[in-house]
């Protein structure tokens, strides 16, 4: 398996996965297939460019295919710059069991760690996600709240904790 920063050129394979992630689990994320569907090409580049405060990171199996990804976003606001927040996390049914998602937010930690002066990163997760929750509980995140009804989706709605990583 390589994880690596996803660029313009893996785009596409960002949006297969993307989309696949919107279709198979519509409840974890707080967009939508038919929203994303319409995206460009140009939009999903722009999604993914990295900058120094954001990255996507995705990860590939050994036949080279993006079977997980992940992102992060320092906040910049004067007084909210010292935070980064994760988005978008999702493994693909092929690639989970094998550590993928525990890589992926190992990664993207260390990467996010060398921002000068972040101090935590953030995390939504829905609350009923347990094997989610049971992750990023043992690479250190903790739950410091919960939003009710944070989601709704099909008339349903879903819960989602607040985790914090401290990074100093």
């Amino acid at each position: 398996m390589i994880i690596r920063v996803l660029d313009e050129q893996d785009a596409g394979l960002y949006q297969d996965l993307r989309l696949n992630a919107l279709k198979n689990n519509p409840e974890a994320f707080g967009s939508t297939y038919e929203r994303e569907e319409k995206f460009s090409l140009e939009t999903v580049i722009e999604r993914i460019k990295p900058t120094k405060d954001k990255f996507v990171l995705g990860a590939f199996d050994d036949g080279c295919s993006l079977v997980g990804s992940v992102g992060f976003v320092r906040e910049n606001g004067l007084k909210t710059s010292h935070k980064g927040n994760v988005f978008g996390m999702y493994v693909a049914p092929e690639g989970r069991g094998q550590g993928v998602g525990k890589s992926l937010m190992l990664e993207l930690s260390r990467k996010a760690k060398v921002c000068d002066g972040l101090e935590q990163i953030n995390l939504a997760v829905i609350s009923e996600n347990h094997a989610a929750k049971k992750l990023y509980t043992s690479i250190g995140f903790k739950v410091y709240g919960v939003e009710q009804n944070a989601l709704k989706y099909k008339g349903q709605y879903f819960d989602e904790d607040y985790m914090v990583l401290k990074t100093q």
